[in-house]
């Protein structure tokens, strides 16, 4: 599994989110706290506390496009 630190602090960035994810072949999920939801899903993400950077665990390393395509996201 790896893991990336996203930040999806608006209602647009929601959206765009799960259109890159769900474009992408592999397993993913967003973990907030003890939460943890499909990171392809508008409305798990939308029941994750947004004010704080989450976690995206995907289950297979990310490819160079894939990463390029979620750079917006990550938190550094």
């Amino acid at each position: 599994m790896y893991n990336y630190r996203v930040s999806l602090n608006s209602v647009e960035k929601v959206k765009d989110f799960v259109a890159v994810t769900s474009r992408l072949p592999m397993e993913m999920e967003l973990a907030s706290g003890r939460y943890v939801v499909d990171a392809k899903s508008i409305m798990g993400i939308f029941s994750l506390d947004l004010t704080q950077p989450m976690e995206l665990r995907a289950h297979e390393k990310l490819d160079p496009e894939a990463e390029a395509a979620l750079a917006p996201y990550f938190v550094k």
